[in-house]
């Protein structure tokens, strides 16, 4: 394999795309609804050398991560703003032809009204999208990303570290595992309305239990169960599952460029679709991970545990990025193909057959990427 083909790469699906990152730059390519290819490339900053502290082990993985989830919301909105530019244009076409028709059905007028609903209202209106666009600045793009990751950050909060730590509570304490107090539900609680008896049986049961190493797998268990429930909930919606089967194609690509091959669809096509070093095989780290720090830095409050939960992300990244970055330098170890099983497995939801025309996508994206990475010898 020749020095360039060592150079690591990966990616994210995006709507109606993929995005394709390379050690120092990123390109984003959308497939719009004539066919053609958009796309966006970008070298990126390099804050290691910018920041030394970002060399430090544990803290270098957090904030990779954090880069990656900006980056990715980015990646996200352009291809957004491609689906935009082609539904304004899309419903402009429309409207001309509507109007055109109206018109009157002489021959030539008929050709003419065929000139114009081909070119001119979908030139006019991706003009004035893009136009639109340009006047927005780069300040909205900016906030819009921000409000994204605000919203993506809060909702996994609650989703995967709160909901997770009550409802394991309420379980330990319902069912006496561990050292979990005995709930004490008031007799007088039975005649009372049904919203003030389920309220009080909340208080009985969210008394504190101090974490252990079974309150934390059981957490854990929680957390990736509601994590499973929902990709197959969204798999089973016709948009998700174009995302997903862009998710294979940037897999089937990247194995491509792994092996050295050219990146034609014919190469990408033979290879699987799930990849170890895809990111959901890093959640298999994270659960081990958080069951352990979890369980040595814990408190008697519910409200302290769980803001300790949250506290420790950065931790958690920091340290499960180094843990699978260590394995990942030798991918054929017996450790490697344990902890990136599971992720496997997972892909099995994440990630669909592609096709042929989704493959060029991703072959584009990468290719795209590579331009602007330094040229070796």
């Amino acid at each position: 394999m020749s020095q360039e083909k060592e150079i690591i790469v990966g990616g994210q699906a995006v709507l109606e795309g993929v995005m394709m990152r390379a050690p120092n730059s990123y390109a984003v390519a959308v497939r719009r609804l004539d066919g053609s290819i958009a796309y966006k490339a970008e070298r990126l900053p390099k804050l290691a050398e910018k920041y030394p502290l970002l060399k430090i082990p544990v803290l270098r993985g957090s904030a990779v991560l954090l880069h990656s989830m900006l980056l990715g919301i980015k990646a996200l909105n352009f291809s957004a703003e491609v689906a935009f530019e082609d539904q304004t244009a899309q419903e402009a076409a429309r409207e001309s032809k509507t109007v055109v028709r109206a018109t009157g059905a002489t021959g030539a007028l008929a050709t003419t009204a065929h000139l114009i609903e081909s070119d001119i209202p979908i030139q006019t209106a991706a003009s004035v999208s893009k136009n639109k666009l340009e006047k927005s600045g780069s300040s909205a793009a900016t906030m819009t990303a921000a409000g994204s990751f605000v919203f993506a950050l809060i909702f996994n909060v609650l989703l995967f570290i709160v909901l997770p730590l009550l409802l394991t509570n309420v379980l330990f304490i319902y069912f006496g595992w561990g050292n979990a107090p005995q709930a004490l539900v008031d007799a007088s609680a039975a005649t009372e309305p049904w919203y003030r008896e389920t309220w009080l049986w909340l208080q009985a049961h969210m008394k504190p239990v101090r974490p252990s190493v079974s309150f934390n797998l059981v957490d854990g268990l929680i957390r990736m169960g509601f994590f499973v429930l929902m990709i197959f909930t969204f798999s089973r919606q016709r948009d998700i599952r174009r995302v997903f089967e862009y998710h294979g194609a940037e897999h089937k690509t990247v194995y491509a460029w792994e092996a050295g091959q050219d990146l034609t669809v014919a190469n990408a096509k033979q290879f699987p679709r799930q990849h170890p070093r895809c990111g959901t095989s890093f959640l298999m780290i994270v659960m081990m991970v958080s069951i352990v720090l979890f369980s040595v830095i814990k408190f008697d409050s519910l409200l302290f545990n769980m803001l300790v939960r949250i506290a420790l992300i950065p931790l958690i990244a920091g340290i499960s990025y180094e843990v699978i970055k260590a394995a990942g330098r030798k991918e054929t170890s017996v450790f490697f193909s344990f902890i990136t099983r599971p992720g496997i497995w997972m892909q099995n939801l994440t990630t669909r057959e592609p096709s042929d025309d989704q493959l060029e996508v991703a072959i584009y994206a990468l290719k795209e990427s590579l331009k602007l990475e330094p040229q070796t010898t």
